[in-house]
């Protein structure tokens, strides 16, 4: 008789899981349901909106179960009922206890979007732009009770460039997470055991969660830091700064090399090729801003706004 095909439940919920969910339903394994958070208010009439990885899974015909919690009983029972024969999260948001780990026969696997033991933690992509990483990436992990302290699977790895966002590389993580958890099921389903290799005990960072509070810019900190968190706090919560006494959005700068004495955050030079704000080191030459209630605009087009900033 032909093998059973692997037994799968889901749990994940932003845009990051999307690609990794696509890899479950193009593996030819048996897809049973997927878990994702409540839906939440969003926008701006604050309406109840499905997360990505709902509105992915309906589309698909899959079950979606959405409990608050997986610490009930009941909420473990009816889990359990699937007989899932292992449990793949991806980005899900809810702490999964000893007993959820336990029910699937293989287990439960993760992805995560670092180069673990580093950045364990919410927001690794984020905090590795932030932090000047050259390189990140994603592992697969068998998960255990501690906070992505599992032994990786299997790791895929991508440099991270000056020209790279918080965006940027979570796109590409997500699609490299995606072929890491196909290659791992295709393994499985082929009759491979697949063998984890324990994180190293030193060189563990945490990821602590993004805070709005922490976007505005702090000019008495060098150029080269302020940049790195313009990238990295684009497309959220997006880094700000306060220009001649506007408080504004800054959505790209580059540091510069300058060597004054100016008071850190006044207007060096204003001219097209951006707006100059001195540093503790260096200058912050910023190219694109967003003013209260505006749209995205070149600093060019905000200095027809504010011709006094000019300078010759």
């Amino acid at each position: 008789m032909p093998a059973q095909p692997l037994r799968i439940v889901f749990a994940g919920t932003p845009d990051f899981a999307v690609p990794c969910l696509a890899a479950c339903l193009a593996s030819g394994a048996q897809l049973l349901a997927v878990y994702t958070q409540p839906d939440r208010p969003a926008g701006r009439g604050r309406k109840l909106s499905p997360s990505p990885v709902k509105m992915a899974a309906l589309d698909a015909g899959i079950t979606v179960e959405q409990p608050e919690s997986l610490k009930d009983d009941q909420v473990r029972a009816h889990l359990a009922a699937y007989q899932p024969d292992l449990m793949v999260v991806v980005a899900y948001g809810l702490i999964l206890p000893r007993k959820v780990l336990a029910i699937p026969r293989l287990g439960c696997w993760n992805v995560h979007g670092s180069l673990l033991p580093r950045w364990r933690g919410a927001a690794p992509i984020q905090r590795a732009v932030l932090a000047g990483d050259r390189e990140t990436g994603v592992d697969l992990m068998q998960m255990e009770a501690g906070l992505d302290t599992g032994p990786t699977l299997i790791r895929r790895s991508t440099p991270i460039t000056r020209d790279d966002t918080g965006g940027s590389v979570h796109d590409r993580l997500a699609e490299l997470g995606a072929e890491a958890l196909a290659e791992g099921l295709a393994r499985v389903m082929a009759g491979e055991v697949l063998t984890p290799t324990p994180q190293p005990a030193e060189g563990a960072t945490y990821a602590h969660k993004l805070d709005k509070a922490e976007a505005l810019l702090d000019f008495n900190l060098p150029a080269l830091d302020l940049e790195r968190k313009v990238r990295a706090f684009d497309p959220w919560p997006v880094a700000e700064a306060d220009i001649a006494g506007e408080r504004v959005r800054v959505w790209d700068a580059r540091a510069m090399p300058w060597a004054g004495d100016t008071a850190p955050g006044s207007v060096v030079n204003a001219s097209r090729q951006g707006i100059d704000l001195a540093s503790g080191e260096g200058m912050l030459r910023i190219t694109s801003v967003q003013r209260a209630g505006g749209r995205r605009i070149a600093a060019a087009d905000y200095l027809n706004a504010r011709t006094e900033l000019r300078t010759p």
